[in-house]
């Protein structure tokens, strides 16, 4: 009985011990990842991150890629002279659009906004009318030095709505995010936010420029001709075909060097690694020198990353399409070698046997031995590689190996463009999904033929 208690006890001991050694650890850890949250905090000054972020910032980015805008702008100079712009000042309109009343300065020119209120440019002064749950107009001017103010507002600035801004040069307006005002000393300018990609088809200065997409359809199957030197279906395809201001042309160009860039780089990856990897197997290559040789080889080109090899073959080569693919090849023929090589290793030595057991030479032994059993792994690597190439060639063009990447930046650097770098990313997404789909389905008959 009391041999029975004493067992009891040492398990319970034995047990009390094992708790706190787990809870030890548990604590240990907690605080591990706790210390390394607070080293990362201020390591990388999170609160000063967090009082830069501008929401209203990111809000305008995300208007401008689903959204167009029109600025109406008047200098404080020559008030007489009002112009009308799509976009940036490029695109001046030469008809005053039907939302835009020009008149003479004494009257005022009219914008009209969507909710029913408008604004009146006058002479000295910009006016905000019927705006929901304003009592009377908003008048906005300048002080004699030509200074920005609010008629009305300058003893009682705590009056105005929260959604103007008043600063010492410049009066900002928002009352929505499709509408918004700018006073400085030298001139008022109007934003008019649209929804939609406007002259997405035809641009600004196309013959076409007013007519829909699927009216230009109809167009192409009639016989009176726009431009009496080519076809309606000429022009049509012509005009949206060289877009100045979506660059359909050029970005399905760079579209398909992107595509090229990653397919020329995973070839030549898999070229080389598979050849280069049964000589890095160990069950294949007796010498020991050869091996280790080719194992640092693949830890070399796998371990520097494809976008420092990109810029090591920039400065080399220059820009173009043979920069991207060469720092997709070297960093691919290193991770494809690698594995390739682990999977002959790994390959069971019995069909080899077999092969060897008939008098075929060392050849045919690792054709009908090996190769068959890592064939499939091979082909899904590289398949598996090729699709994340696609998204990488997209970065690596960005660093100035050319593609639809050097086009992203482009229009991220304008810092106006970003329908257009919306358009991208969607081009780029369904060519991700397009080329997984057809992987997917190539992947299955070459391993069924394997």
């Amino acid at each position: 009985m009391s041999s029975s208690i004493s067992t009891i006890t040492d398990k319970t001991v034995e047990c009390n011990l094992d708790a706190s050694r787990y809870r030890r650890i548990l604590v240990t850890v907690v605080a591990v990842v706790v210390g390394y949250l607070a080293f990362s905090v201020w390591m990388f000054d999170l609160p000063s991150v967090a009082r830069k972020w501008s929401p209203e910032r990111a809000t305008m980015f995300m208007l401008d890629t689903y959204a167009h805008k029109d600025v109406v702008l008047m200098e404080w100079d020559r008030a007489g002279d009002i112009d009308v712009y799509f976009e940036a000042k490029i695109y001046e309109y030469e008809r005053d659009p039907v939302w835009f009343s020009r008149s003479n300065a004494d009257i005022g020119s009219r914008v009209e906004i969507e909710n029913g209120s408008y604004f009146v440019l006058k002479g000295n002064t910009v006016e905000l009318h019927g705006w929901p749950g304003l009592e009377a107009p908003l008048i906005f001017g300048r002080y004699a030095d030509g200074r920005p103010r609010i008629l009305g507002y300058e003893n009682r600035r705590d009056a105005l709505p929260d959604w103007i801004r008043w600063t010492e040069n410049k009066i900002e307006v928002r009352p929505d995010l499709y509408t918004r005002l700018q006073v400085f000393g030298r001139k008022a300018e109007i934003h008019r936010y649209s929804l939609g990609w406007k002259y997405f088809w035809f641009d600004f200065s196309s013959p076409l420029a007013d007519v829909s997409f699927f009216d230009a359809i109809g167009l192409m199957f009639s016989s009176d001709r726009v431009d009496p030197n080519q076809s309606n279906a000429s022009l049509v395809l012509n005009e949206i075909w060289y877009n100045e201001i979506w660059f359909h042309m050029e970005i399905m160009v760079a579209m398909l060097e992107t595509l090229l860039m990653a397919l020329l780089g995973t070839f030549f990856a898999a070229l080389f690694g598979l050849p280069l990897a049964f000589l890095a197997a160990q069950n294949i290559t007796p010498f020991e020198a050869v091996r280790f040789s080719l194992r640092r080889l693949f830890d070399l080109l796998r371990g520097i990353d494809m976008l420092i090899w990109s810029l090591i073959f920039l400065r080399a080569f220059g820009p173009g399409l043979f920069t991207g693919a060469f720092a997709i090849a070297f960093t691919d023929t290193g991770t494809l070698g690698k594995l390739m090589s682990e999977a002959i290793e790994n390959a069971d030595s019995k069909q080899q046997e077999g092969i060897r057991s008939t008098g075929a030479q060392k050849s045919l032994q690792h054709r009908f031995g090996i190769l068959p059993q890592i064939m499939p792994i091979f082909i899904s690597q590289t398949l598996y590689y090729f699709e994340s190439n696609v998204r990488g060639a997209v970065i690596i063009g960005a660093m100035g190996a050319g593609g639809i990447g050097l086009q992203f930046l482009g229009a991220m650097q304008t810092g106006s463009d970003f329908e257009n770098v919306a358009y991208m990313a969607i081009l780029v997404l369904l060519m991700v999904i397009f080329i997984d789909k057809m992987s997917a389905r190539l992947r299955r008959v070459l391993i069924g033929l394997v």
